[in-house]
This record gives C-alpha cells, structure tokens and sequence, in this order.
C-alpha cells in the first residue's frame, strides 16, 4: 500500500473554510466528512482534514495555538509551474486569504504563500525538475 499522509488542522468554521479551499480547487471525500470534518483531496496520497476547533481538541491534551497570532507549522506544496504557484496564490487571495510574504525567488525554486482563513501558512512552490538530483 501507498504511504498517505493525513494533515489535520483546526478550523473555525467549517462552511467557511471548506468554501475557501473549494474555491482553490480542491474536492472534498464525503464519506469522511461530517458537520465536524471535511477530508479535504490534495493529490493520491496526500489529504487535508479540515476539524472544527471543538473536535480537533478531542485529540490533544495540549491546548490550541490561534493560528492568527503563532505559527506552528507551514505546509508546503508543490506545482508544475511557476503560472500554477501564481495562479493557486491569485485563487487563494480571491477567497479571502492573505499573503504574509513576498515571494522569494531563487533561480532554480520559486516561491510564494498564503494564510488560510484560521491563519494556517500555506507555501506554494515550483522547483525546476534540473535542479533536483
């Protein structure tokens, strides 16, 4: 089997931050979703669990960092192109999100991001396939 990765993040509202992917382009598999969560599709392998903050508590003793005041983690994706970094950051700012950062360019990987509507960093990159060994 195909190692996967479950990447779970507290939301605030769930409607709102299903609407605010949905409008990035991501799809959402019912059969794990409820009123408390949304598995949200990225690729094959890997998917976004989208858990209101209440539910997302029930699986830890310590308690929530707020997302708009501290970062904990940044999650960073992969395009084919420097257009698709630009075009998911062009989507993400439509939906409603922010970008904390300019983007950096290095020759050989570009990079941009986004703050999701909880404050979850975002990083959007296009690594030119030449350079990767």
């Amino acid at each position: 089997m195909q190692k996967q990765i479950f990447v779970n993040l507290p939301v605030r509202d769930l409607d709102k931050s299903k609407a605010f992917f949905a409008a990035l382009g991501y799809q959402f598999n019912p059969q794990f979703s409820d009123d408390k969560a949304a598995c949200m599709i990225i690729s094959d392998s890997i998917f976004v669990m989208l858990l209101v903050e209440q539910y997302f508590q029930g699986f830890t003793n310590k308690p929530l960092c707020n997302g708009r005041a501290c970062t904990g983690a940044i999650l960073a994706l992969s395009m084919e192109s420097r257009e698709q970094v630009d075009a998911m950051l062009d989507k993400a700012l439509a939906a409603g999100g922010s970008e904390p950062m300019q983007a950096r360019d290095y020759g050989f990987m570009y990079q941009r991001g986004y703050e999701d509507l909880d404050g979850q960093l975002w990083e959007v990159l296009y690594m030119d396939p030449a350079h990767v060994q």
